[in-house]
């Protein structure tokens, strides 16, 4: 599959990325349900094998679990150079005192220890995780900046905020030379499209590119919307919270993607990630993979072009609610 510009940035991305936060040990930190290292590399092969390069993980996923296992996943079936590794910052890690926030302090180490589990000298992508309201912006730019200056960098993204809190950092950074975001790393798909009134207008105004995180909306858009009966679901505490504010309108959006999934003959899935595709903002979205077929559903949906009249039916029963973050 060729490779796509992540923005208007010098960072080619598959167009499908794999996101790791499946991946690690499940007696490590917040996820149970995430796969032992033995059942997490089959996947990251297969990935690859795909001709997916691009891989998202952060230190926090299963206590820097995740970190380790895609490191030493890559090492063994890969080149450095023909890969993108993204991690992100921000979160506590389980069992490390003082990891979480987004200052200076906390970014130097944090970076140091991420490359040490993931066994490289740089990252491809320095994300922060969220917004750090108790940090000064610009104290957090300069210290992503000395992390791109050092090599240990090329460059740096952002996920889940308000667009004013992404313009004020890329001001920043524009007002004393720093790095800026050359990606948004939001949660968007057909259930959730807040960020289309202002975050991605003002992404494509600025060139930086959208890698949206849940594109099927955690696994409810390739099934019927009250089916949630999954391992994942009894325990995920984020998706708990997540998709309760509009579920007449959202049971419409899951209803029309499966209609149009057995018109044309594909999975629910592959609808759901041809929408997101779609849209003109989106660079490439993280797709996680726990079965082998999440992974062939993935790739095929790059093949699948929606009509207007489909794109339509999909997007006619959203209606408005908060973003989620």
């Amino acid at each position: 599959m060729d490779s796509v510009p992540l923005g208007t940035s010098d960072l080619d991305v598959s167009p499908i990325i794999l996101g790791c936060m499946s991946y690690g040990d499940p007696e490590r930190g917040p996820h149970p349900w995430s796969l032992p290292e033995e059942q997490s590399r089959p996947f990251i092969r297969q990935a690859l094998e795909a001709g997916i390069t691009t891989f998202d993980t952060a230190n926090m996923y299963s206590g820097g679990s995740s970190e380790e296992i895609l490191g030493r996943a890559l090492a063994d079936f890969a080149r450095r150079e023909d890969v993108v590794i993204a991690t992100k910052v921000f979160f506590p890690v389980a069992g490390e005192d003082d990891s979480a926030g987004l200052s200076a302090d906390n970014i130097a180490r944090q970076i140091d220890a991420s490359l040490r589990r993931l066994g490289t000298d740089y990252v491809d992508l320095y994300q922060i995780h969220r917004w750090d309201p108790d940090v000064p912006i610009e104290e957090t730019m300069e210290a992503l900046d000395r992390v791109v200056q050092s090599g240990k960098a090329r460059f740096i993204g952002a996920s889940s905020m308000y667009a004013w809190q992404l313009a004020q950092a890329q001001h920043a950074a524009d007002l004393n030379g720093w790095a800026a975001f050359v990606s948004m790393q939001d949660q968007y798909n057909l259930v959730q499209r807040e960020d289309e009134r202002e975050m991605h207008p003002f992404c494509l105004d600025e060139g930086i590119g959208v890698t949206p995180w849940s594109p099927l909306a955690r696994g409810r858009l390739t099934r019927d919307w009250d089916d949630v009966s999954t391992s994942r679901s009894a325990t995920d505490e984020v998706t708990k919270r997540y998709y309760r504010q509009a579920e007449e309108s959202d049971r419409a959006i899951s209803a029309a993607v499966a209609a149009v999934a057995e018109a044309r003959e594909v999975s629910r899935a592959q609808v759901a990630l041809a929408w997101v595709r779609q849209q003109e903002a989106v660079t490439a979205p993280i797709v996680g993979a726990t079965k082998p077929l999440h992974l062939d559903d993935a790739v095929a949906s790059l093949d699948l072009v929606l009509t207007d009249e489909e794109l339509q039916a999909l997007e006619a029963p959203y209606v408005p609610r908060l973003p989620e973050f």
